[in-house]
């Protein structure tokens, strides 16, 4: 198990500073923080919290999951890492050109 834990469905309320608190007593934490939309600074609803000993996520998560944090039930497991991301998909049909022309030879005589 890593030191890093995925904490959802958290209240749009729920600061980094409140997801600290809420999770010190499991352990000493490197790093907590809830995710913001980068145009709009609004809480995505979304966190992670880093403790500094691998030994404090499990019981972080059997206590916490499903518990109330500014009032509404989240969500608390392990993180992932995050899958890679395309650099634009690669593409699809390019076509041919042409649509609808036929080939023709002219013969001169």
């Amino acid at each position: 198990m890593g030191k890093k834990l995925f904490v959802g469905s958290l209240a749009w309320a729920t600061d980094s500073s409140g997801l600290r608190a809420a999770f010190e007593r499991f352990g000493d934490i490197e790093e907590a923080q809830v995710i913001s939309d980068r145009e709009t600074g609004r809480s995505r609803g979304f966190g992670f919290v880093t403790f500094t000993e691998e030994g404090s996520t499990q019981q972080a998560i059997s206590e916490m999951n499903g518990t109330e944090l500014d009032g509404r039930p989240i969500v608390v497991n392990e993180a992932r890492d995050q899958a890679p991301r395309g650099g634009g998909g690669g593409g699809g049909y390019r076509g041919g050109g042409g649509v609808g022309r036929t080939a023709r030879t002219l013969v001169v005589i």
